[in-house]
Protein backbone atom coordinates (compact mmCIF):
# COMPACT_ATOMS: atom_id res chain seq x y z
CA UNK A 1 0.00 0.00 0.00
CA UNK A 2 1.61 3.54 -1.23
CA UNK A 3 2.08 5.45 1.51
CA UNK A 4 0.22 8.72 2.14
CA UNK A 5 1.93 11.47 1.25
CA UNK A 6 1.81 14.23 3.88
CA UNK A 7 1.27 17.81 3.54
CA UNK A 8 1.42 20.83 5.77
CA UNK A 9 -0.51 23.12 5.25
CA UNK A 10 -2.49 26.66 6.82
CA UNK A 11 -5.82 26.25 8.08
CA UNK A 12 -7.67 22.92 8.26
CA UNK A 13 -10.02 20.44 6.39
CA UNK A 14 -11.88 22.55 4.12
CA UNK A 15 -9.95 25.75 3.75
CA UNK A 16 -8.92 27.22 0.36
CA UNK A 17 -5.11 25.62 1.43
CA UNK A 18 -6.65 22.22 1.58
CA UNK A 19 -8.42 22.50 -1.62
CA UNK A 20 -5.30 23.93 -3.12
CA UNK A 21 -3.62 20.76 -2.10
CA UNK A 22 -6.03 18.26 -3.38
CA UNK A 23 -6.21 20.23 -6.97
CA UNK A 24 -2.01 19.91 -7.00
CA UNK A 25 -2.37 16.11 -5.83
CA UNK A 26 -5.62 15.15 -7.31
CA UNK A 27 -5.20 11.33 -7.43
CA UNK A 28 -3.08 11.04 -4.22
CA UNK A 29 -4.34 10.13 -1.06
CA UNK A 30 -3.05 13.05 1.40
CA UNK A 31 -2.39 13.51 5.29
CA UNK A 32 -2.99 16.66 6.00
CA UNK A 33 -0.89 18.10 8.89
CA UNK A 34 -2.80 21.98 9.70
CA UNK A 35 -0.98 24.70 10.84
CA UNK A 36 -1.84 27.76 12.70
CA UNK A 37 0.49 29.92 11.05
CA UNK A 38 2.69 30.15 8.08
CA UNK A 39 5.70 30.19 10.64
CA UNK A 40 4.38 26.22 12.06
CA UNK A 41 4.09 25.29 8.31
CA UNK A 42 7.69 26.16 7.42
CA UNK A 43 8.63 24.46 11.26
CA UNK A 44 6.94 21.21 10.53
CA UNK A 45 8.45 20.59 7.09
CA UNK A 46 12.03 21.89 8.66
CA UNK A 47 11.51 19.32 11.32
CA UNK A 48 10.49 16.48 9.14
CA UNK A 49 12.10 16.85 5.50
CA UNK A 50 9.53 14.23 4.37
CA UNK A 51 6.53 16.78 4.35
CA UNK A 52 5.86 18.88 1.41
CA UNK A 53 3.45 22.58 2.08
CA UNK A 54 1.26 24.33 0.13
CA UNK A 55 1.59 27.93 0.92
CA UNK A 56 -0.44 31.01 -0.40
CA UNK A 57 1.57 33.56 -2.21
CA UNK A 58 -0.51 36.37 -3.66
CA UNK A 59 -4.16 37.10 -4.02
CA UNK A 60 -5.92 39.09 -7.11
CA UNK A 61 -7.58 41.51 -4.71
CA UNK A 62 -5.52 41.06 -1.40
CA UNK A 63 -1.96 41.23 -3.18
CA UNK A 64 1.26 39.43 -1.93
CA UNK A 65 1.55 37.49 1.36
CA UNK A 66 4.93 39.30 1.81
CA UNK A 67 6.15 37.47 5.09
CA UNK A 68 5.60 34.15 3.34
CA UNK A 69 8.18 35.50 1.17
CA UNK A 70 10.68 35.86 3.95
CA UNK A 71 9.17 32.69 5.12
CA UNK A 72 10.41 30.73 1.79
CA UNK A 73 13.96 32.30 1.73
CA UNK A 74 15.01 31.47 5.36
CA UNK A 75 13.71 28.41 4.85
CA UNK A 76 15.95 26.49 2.48
CA UNK A 77 12.42 25.12 0.82
CA UNK A 78 12.01 24.80 -2.93
CA UNK A 79 9.07 25.95 -5.30
CA UNK A 80 8.39 22.45 -6.95
CA UNK A 81 5.06 23.72 -8.42
CA UNK A 82 2.15 26.32 -7.92
CA UNK A 83 -1.27 26.19 -8.18
CA UNK A 84 -3.75 29.04 -9.24
CA UNK A 85 -7.34 28.75 -7.18
CA UNK A 86 -10.18 30.22 -7.93
CA UNK A 87 -11.91 31.71 -4.70
CA UNK A 88 -15.35 31.31 -4.14
CA UNK A 89 -17.09 31.99 -0.65
CA UNK A 90 -20.65 30.82 0.40
CA UNK A 91 -22.68 31.64 3.57
CA UNK A 92 -22.99 28.94 5.75
CA UNK A 93 -25.05 28.16 8.98
CA UNK A 94 -26.16 25.10 10.69
CA UNK A 95 -28.87 23.17 8.83
CA UNK A 96 -31.87 24.20 11.32
CA UNK A 97 -31.38 27.71 10.53
CA UNK A 98 -32.46 29.98 7.76
CA UNK A 99 -31.52 33.41 6.41
CA UNK A 100 -33.99 35.12 8.39
CA UNK A 101 -32.05 34.20 11.86
CA UNK A 102 -28.75 34.88 10.95
CA UNK A 103 -27.61 37.89 13.66
CA UNK A 104 -23.82 36.86 13.64
CA UNK A 105 -20.85 36.19 10.47
CA UNK A 106 -17.85 35.06 11.33
CA UNK A 107 -14.59 34.56 8.81
CA UNK A 108 -11.32 35.24 8.10
CA UNK A 109 -10.63 39.21 7.46
CA UNK A 110 -9.70 38.90 4.24
CA UNK A 111 -12.93 36.82 3.56
CA UNK A 112 -14.98 39.64 5.03
CA UNK A 113 -12.97 42.42 2.86
CA UNK A 114 -13.62 40.14 -0.12
CA UNK A 115 -17.57 39.92 0.33
CA UNK A 116 -18.51 43.44 1.81
CA UNK A 117 -21.19 44.46 -0.58
CA UNK A 118 -22.64 41.33 0.54
CA UNK A 119 -22.82 41.72 4.15
CA UNK A 120 -24.15 45.63 3.40
CA UNK A 121 -27.19 43.63 2.30
CA UNK A 122 -27.63 42.22 6.10
CA UNK A 123 -27.28 45.36 7.97
CA UNK A 124 -28.52 43.24 10.90
CA UNK A 125 -25.83 40.51 11.57
CA UNK A 126 -22.46 41.57 13.78
CA UNK A 127 -19.86 40.67 11.82
CA UNK A 128 -16.95 38.82 13.46
CA UNK A 129 -13.09 38.03 12.28
CA UNK A 130 -11.55 34.65 13.40
CA UNK A 131 -8.45 33.18 12.60
CA UNK A 132 -10.25 30.65 9.54
CA UNK A 133 -12.74 30.43 7.32
CA UNK A 134 -12.96 26.98 7.35
CA UNK A 135 -12.40 27.03 11.24
CA UNK A 136 -15.36 29.79 11.93
CA UNK A 137 -17.70 26.99 10.09
CA UNK A 138 -16.12 24.34 12.71
CA UNK A 139 -17.10 26.29 15.69
CA UNK A 140 -20.27 26.92 14.82
CA UNK A 141 -20.72 23.06 14.13
CA UNK A 142 -19.08 22.06 17.47
CA UNK A 143 -20.81 24.82 19.70
CA UNK A 144 -24.41 25.01 17.84
CA UNK A 145 -24.44 28.34 17.29
CA UNK A 146 -27.59 28.80 16.30
CA UNK A 147 -27.83 32.36 14.40
CA UNK A 148 -24.50 32.08 13.52
CA UNK A 149 -22.99 31.75 9.90
CA UNK A 150 -19.60 31.51 8.36
CA UNK A 151 -18.27 32.46 5.22
CA UNK A 152 -16.13 29.87 3.67
CA UNK A 153 -15.91 27.52 0.98
CA UNK A 154 -18.49 25.72 -0.15
CA UNK A 155 -17.22 22.48 0.33
CA UNK A 156 -16.96 22.69 3.83
CA UNK A 157 -20.78 22.04 4.02
CA UNK A 158 -20.57 18.00 4.23
CA UNK A 159 -17.33 18.46 6.31
CA UNK A 160 -18.99 20.18 9.23
CA UNK A 161 -22.42 19.21 8.81
CA UNK A 162 -23.50 22.81 7.62
CA UNK A 163 -26.45 24.19 4.92
CA UNK A 164 -25.17 26.68 2.88
CA UNK A 165 -27.52 29.65 2.16
CA UNK A 166 -25.95 31.71 -0.49
CA UNK A 167 -23.40 30.91 -3.09
CA UNK A 168 -21.16 33.17 -4.72
CA UNK A 169 -21.37 35.85 -2.44
CA UNK A 170 -17.67 37.85 -2.97
CA UNK A 171 -17.60 40.55 -4.59
CA UNK A 172 -15.36 40.23 -7.35
CA UNK A 173 -15.46 37.12 -9.59
CA UNK A 174 -11.82 37.39 -10.73
CA UNK A 175 -10.39 36.39 -7.21
CA UNK A 176 -7.55 34.08 -7.36
CA UNK A 177 -5.08 32.82 -4.98
CA UNK A 178 -1.49 31.07 -6.25
CA UNK A 179 -0.62 28.57 -4.18
CA UNK A 180 2.92 27.61 -4.04
CA UNK A 181 3.71 23.68 -3.69
CA UNK A 182 7.29 23.13 -1.82
CA UNK A 183 9.34 20.41 -0.60
CA UNK A 184 13.01 20.17 0.54
CA UNK A 185 15.98 20.03 -1.53
CA UNK A 186 15.88 16.02 -1.70
CA UNK A 187 12.71 15.43 -2.48
CA UNK A 188 12.38 18.71 -4.73
CA UNK A 189 15.09 17.20 -7.24
CA UNK A 190 13.57 13.60 -7.12
CA UNK A 191 10.00 15.16 -8.18
CA UNK A 192 11.12 17.99 -10.43
CA UNK A 193 10.94 17.16 -14.14
CA UNK A 194 13.28 19.86 -15.66
CA UNK A 195 11.74 19.06 -18.76
CA UNK A 196 8.30 20.13 -18.04
CA UNK A 197 9.61 23.18 -15.90
CA UNK A 198 9.37 26.57 -17.81
CA UNK A 199 9.30 28.98 -14.66
CA UNK A 200 11.48 29.75 -11.88
CA UNK A 201 11.34 31.97 -9.13
CA UNK A 202 14.40 33.78 -7.67
CA UNK A 203 15.84 36.10 -5.61
CA UNK A 204 18.75 38.94 -5.18
CA UNK A 205 19.72 42.45 -4.10
CA UNK A 206 21.50 45.06 -6.33
CA UNK A 207 24.83 46.84 -5.52
CA UNK A 208 23.59 50.27 -5.01
CA UNK A 209 25.18 51.69 -8.76
CA UNK A 210 22.79 53.91 -10.92
CA UNK A 211 21.14 51.45 -13.37
CA UNK A 212 21.83 48.05 -11.79
CA UNK A 213 18.21 46.90 -11.71
CA UNK A 214 17.67 48.15 -15.45
CA UNK A 215 20.35 46.30 -16.56
CA UNK A 216 19.55 42.92 -15.07
CA UNK A 217 15.84 43.52 -16.60
CA UNK A 218 17.49 44.49 -20.38
CA UNK A 219 19.84 41.59 -19.59
CA UNK A 220 16.95 39.07 -19.07
CA UNK A 221 14.76 40.79 -22.06
CA UNK A 222 17.64 40.05 -24.21
CA UNK A 223 17.52 36.27 -23.44
CA UNK A 224 13.58 36.41 -23.57
CA UNK A 225 12.87 35.83 -20.35
CA UNK A 226 9.60 36.97 -19.18
CA UNK A 227 9.40 38.69 -16.06
CA UNK A 228 5.85 37.86 -14.79
CA UNK A 229 6.17 39.14 -11.15
CA UNK A 230 9.05 41.18 -9.41
CA UNK A 231 8.37 42.28 -5.71
CA UNK A 232 10.70 44.21 -3.35
CA UNK A 233 10.74 43.87 0.09
CA UNK A 234 13.64 45.72 2.79
CA UNK A 235 16.34 44.25 4.00
CA UNK A 236 16.02 44.32 7.64
CA UNK A 237 19.09 45.97 9.25
CA UNK A 238 19.73 47.86 6.38
CA UNK A 239 18.54 50.97 5.63
CA UNK A 240 17.35 51.78 1.54
CA UNK A 241 18.45 48.15 0.91
CA UNK A 242 16.59 45.52 -0.96
CA UNK A 243 15.90 42.41 -2.22
CA UNK A 244 13.94 41.56 -5.36
CA UNK A 245 11.84 38.37 -5.82
CA UNK A 246 11.28 37.72 -9.28
CA UNK A 247 9.14 35.17 -11.29
CA UNK A 248 10.39 34.33 -14.56
CA UNK A 249 8.99 32.31 -17.20
CA UNK A 250 11.13 30.59 -20.21
CA UNK A 251 10.38 28.49 -22.98
CA UNK A 252 14.59 27.67 -23.65
CA UNK A 253 16.02 26.49 -20.97
CA UNK A 254 19.60 27.08 -22.00
CA UNK A 255 19.07 30.71 -22.50
CA UNK A 256 17.28 30.49 -19.21
CA UNK A 257 20.24 29.29 -17.27
CA UNK A 258 22.56 31.50 -19.64
CA UNK A 259 20.16 34.35 -18.37
CA UNK A 260 21.13 33.67 -14.74
CA UNK A 261 24.57 33.42 -15.07
CA UNK A 262 24.50 36.77 -17.10
CA UNK A 263 23.20 38.46 -14.35
CA UNK A 264 24.63 37.22 -11.49
CA UNK A 265 27.48 39.55 -11.14
CA UNK A 266 25.49 42.20 -10.96
CA UNK A 267 23.28 41.10 -8.51
CA UNK A 268 24.12 39.83 -4.82
CA UNK A 269 22.78 37.12 -2.10
CA UNK A 270 21.02 35.80 -5.63
CA UNK A 271 19.46 32.46 -4.91
CA UNK A 272 17.03 30.27 -7.38
CA UNK A 273 13.65 29.33 -4.94
CA UNK A 274 12.46 26.75 -7.27
CA UNK A 275 11.93 25.70 -11.18
CA UNK A 276 8.89 24.23 -11.71
CA UNK A 277 6.01 23.90 -14.18
CA UNK A 278 3.56 27.24 -14.59
CA UNK A 279 -0.05 27.10 -13.61
CA UNK A 280 -1.52 28.41 -16.57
Amino acid sequence: MQEKKKIAIQGIQGSFHDLAAHTYFPDEELSLICCDTFEQLFAVMQADRSVFGVCAIENTIAGSLLHNYELLRDSGMEIIGEQKLHIEHSLLCLPEDTEADILEINSHPVALMQCRHFLQTMPQCKVVEVDDTAGAARTIHQKGLRGHAAICAKEVAPIYGMKVLREAIEDNKHNYTRFLVLADSFHASSMRRLDHCNKSSIVFSVHHECGQLSQILSILSFYSINMTKIQSLPIIGHEWEYLFYVDLQYSDRLRYLQSIEAIRPLTQQLKILGEYESDQ
